[in-house]
C-alpha cells in the first residue's frame, strides 16, 4: 500500500512539472500536443531547477573550501581511459588521456598504474633504498673508527711507478664528476620530499630541486658517454683470473692478516668494475635514455615511463652502495689511494703491499711503465 502511494505522488509530482514546463513553452510551439515536445520541455525545467542549486552549491563550496577542486577531479577520474581532445593535431595515442584507466588489483582496492607506480615509489624504492644507503654508511663508518685506514705498513722507498696514465685519469675524472652531480641531483629528487621539505619549505626546495633536476637531465648523457670509456679502457686489467679467488677466500685482507696478492687491480675492484660500472651502469644509462626520451623509436607512454623509472631507481640505489664503498677506499679507506688517481704515481712499497702480483711484472719487465728509478728493472724486494 506504501508503494503504490509513493509511486502515485511521483507520478502526480512528474506531471505538474510537465504541466508547468508546458506553460513556459513558446507561444508558436504551444499547440504542439506531441509527447516529444512535453518531454523536452520537461528536461528544461528541470535543468532550470538544478542549475541553481549546483551553483549554490559550488559558491558555497568556493567559500567554505577554497581551492577545493573536487567535482572537476571527480569527473575526471570517472573517465576512466577515454582519450579527450587536445590542441596539437600530431598528438596520438595517450597523449589525450589525462588519467591513466583504474584497474583493480590482487588485495587492494581500485587504483590505476599511475597510483599503483606512486605506491612503488614511496612505499618501497625510496625507504628500502634509503635504508640501504645508510646501512652501507654505518658499516663503512664503524669498519673505519675500529680498524682504521688500510696500508701503510711499508715505509716508502722514493721510488715511483706510473699506475694511471694521463688518458685513464681524465676518463675516471669526468664520469667521476658526472656521477656525483647525479647521485646528489638524484637524492634530492628521492628524498627532498620526506627530508628537506619539512626543513627548507616548498618554495626554496623548489628553487633548490628545478637547477639539479635540470643538470641530472644533461650530466647522465655525460656520464654515459664516460662510463663507455671507462669500461673500455680498464676492461684488459679487469679479467678474472685464478689468484682473484684467493683474494676472495681471504677477504681481501679486510678482517686481519695481510692483503692477498692481486695484479693491477685486486678482484674487489674487478666486482665493482663488473657488477657496478657494467652491469648496474647498463641498467641506469638505458632506462636513463629513455626517461630522457632520446631514444629513437619509442611510444613513451606512461606505462613504459613507469617501468623505466622504477629500473632506474633501484639501479641508482645499488650502484650509489657499491661506489660509495668504492669512494671510501680510493680517499681515505686506503693511504696513498686517492695519491694514485691524482697524480698518477704510486710508491713502488705501495705497489708491493697492495698489488704485489703487479709490481712482480713490472720487476720482471713483462710491464713497460714509466717509473722514477734510474735503471730499467726495479730492485728487488727485501726478504
Amino acid at each position: 500500500m506504501r508503494s503504490l502511494i509513493r509511486s502515485t505522488v511521483l507520478a502526480v509530482a512528474a506531471l505538474a512539472l510537465a504541466g508547468g514546463a508546458l506553460a513556459q513553452v513558446d507561444p508558436a510551439r504551444k499547440d504542439d500536443p506531441s509527447p516529444a515536445a512535453a518531454m523536452a520541455a520537461s528536461g528544461a525545467a528541470v535543468a532550470t531547477m538544478a542549475e541553481p542549486r549546483a551553483d549554490e552549491t559550488n559558491a558555497q563550496r568556493a567559500k567554505t573550501q577554497p581551492g577545493n577542486n573536487a567535482p572537476f577531479w571527480r569527473g575526471v577520474r570517472n573517465s576512466g581511459n577515454a582519450p579527450g581532445t587536445v590542441n596539437n593535431m600530431a598528438a596520438s595515442g595517450e597523449r589525450g588521456v589525462l588519467i591513466q584507466a583504474f584497474t583493480e588489483y590482487p588485495g587492494s582496492r581500485m587504483t590505476n598504474a599511475g597510483e599503483a607506480w606512486r605506491q612503488v615509489r614511496n612505499h618501497w624504492i625510496v625507504p628500502y633504498g634509503g635504508a640501504l644507503l645508510v646501512i652501507v654508511l654505518l658499516a663503512i663508518a664503524l669498519y673505519y673508527f675500529t680498524k682504521g685506514p688500510l696500508g701503510g705498513h711499508e715505509p716508502d722507498t722514493g721510488r715511483k711507478i706510473e699506475r694511471f696514465t694521463y688518458f685513464e685519469r681524465a676518463a675516471h675524472w669526468s664520469n667521476a664528476i658526472a656521477f656525483c652531480v647525479l647521485a646528489i641531483s638524484g637524492l634530492v629528487m628521492a628524498f627532498g620530499k620526506f627530508v628537506l621539505l619539512p626543513l627548507t619549505g616548498s618554495t626554496l626546495l623548489g628553487w633548490l630541486g628545478w637547477p639539479l633536476k635540470t643538470a641530472h637531465n644533461f650530466f647522465g648523457p655525460l656520464f654515459a658517454v664516460s662510463l663507455v670509456i671507462v669500461f673500455l679502457t680498464f676492461l684488459r686489467s679487469n679479467w678474472p683470473s685464478r689468484d682473484d679467488w684467493v683474494w676472495l677466500r681471504r677477504g681481501g685482507g679486510l678482517f686481519g692478516g695481510k692483503e692477498p696478492p692481486s695484479h693491477r687491480f685486486n678482484a674487489g675492484e674487478k666486482l665493482v668494475f663488473w657488477g657496478g660500472v657494467f652491469f648496474l651502469g647498463l641498467f641506469i644509462v638505458s632506462s636513463g635514455f629513455v626517461l630522457d626520451k632520446i631514444v629513437p623509436g619509442l611510444a613513451y607512454e606512461r606505462g613504459d615511463m613507469q617501468i623505466a623509472h622504477m629500473i632506474h631507481s633501484i639501479s641508482a640505489m645499488l650502484i650509489l652502495a657499491v661506489f660509495i664503498g668504492h669512494i671510501y677506499i680510493g680517499t681515505i679507506g686506503m693511504k696513498g689511494s686517492y695519491r694514485a688517481m691524482k697524480t698518477g704515481y704510486v710508491d713502488e712499497a705501495w705497489a708491493r703491499e697492495h698489488h704485489r702480483l703487479w709490481y712482480e711484472d713490472i720487476r720482471d719487465g713483462k710491464i713497460p711503465v714509466q717509473r722514477s728509478a734510474p735503471s730499467g728493472r726495479l730492485e728487488q724486494p727485501a726478504a
